[in-house]
């Protein structure tokens, strides 16, 4: 049978540090966010070896709209520049585009090319790649809630999405920043002083490998405890 993402982890990255790793250099915070997306492209590329299904990453949060004018239009061109270069790399290796989060605030021909290459991309079964852009984790569990006929944890967790195994943050904060935090309630985290235009394959293998050797007990003992 052939495996899916389905069958896979659920790693969400939260990619923080471009801005300072570019000030240390004495570069355009804009030159580390260039750098930034070349490590999605290698993320990506490497996740489904690892055996990672869904691999979500925070893109742009709704508190980061109180960035410089200037900056948050940089960034919104990066992510169209990287939409469209990416896309067909996207098909040829069978992964699907989703984007979460807000759409009303973002320009027209941005949400027009979100939904083109979600939908181009929509038969790919080897990795689920879920954008965060806009996105807060509380205003996102509202809006479940509010949608729902009936509120109990089953459907709030089918409306959000799947459960996150694995979060990976960047560049030292150890802080979930209103990213999935219904869906990290049992998620095994990994803080990492690397700052994410630095963050390479060989730290994402490590950060899966940290995450096997773990107990995940889910409230319960292990084995040898209760023997």
């Amino acid at each position: 049978m052939t495996s899916t993402f389905q069958d896979g982890l659920h790693a969400a990255i939260i990619m923080d540090g471009n801005g300072r790793w570019a000030t240390a250099r004495g570069l355009p915070r804009i030159a580390g966010h260039r750098r930034g997306a070349e490590s999605v492209r290698r993320a990506v590329e490497a996740a489904p070896s690892l055996g990672i299904g869904v691999l979500t990453l925070y893109a742009f949060s709704e508190d980061n709209w109180r960035r410089p004018p200037r900056e948050v239009s940089a960034l919104m061109r990066l992510l169209s520049r990287y939409l469209i270069d990416e896309c067909d790399r996207l098909i040829a290796n069978g992964v699907r585009l989703q984007a979460i989060g807000r759409r009303d605030r973002l320009s027209a021909p941005l949400v027009s090319l979100l939904e083109t290459v979600e939908r181009k991309t929509a038969h790919g079964k080897k990795l689920l790649l879920r954008i965060a852009i806009d996105y807060s984790s509380r205003q996102a569990i509202l809006d479940a809630a509010r949608n729902l006929k009936s509120v109990d944890e089953d459907a709030l967790s089918q409306a959000l999405g799947p459960d996150v195994d694995l979060l990976i943050r960047t560049s030292g904060e150890q802080r979930l920043s209103d990213f999935l935090l219904w869906e990290c309630a049992y998620a095994e985290m990994i803080f990492t002083p690397r700052m994410w235009p630095d963050f390479s394959k060989a730290d994402l293998a490590a950060a899966v490998e940290e995450y096997h050797r773990r107990d995940r007990r889910f409230g319960a003992v292990s084995a040898a405890q209760s023997a």
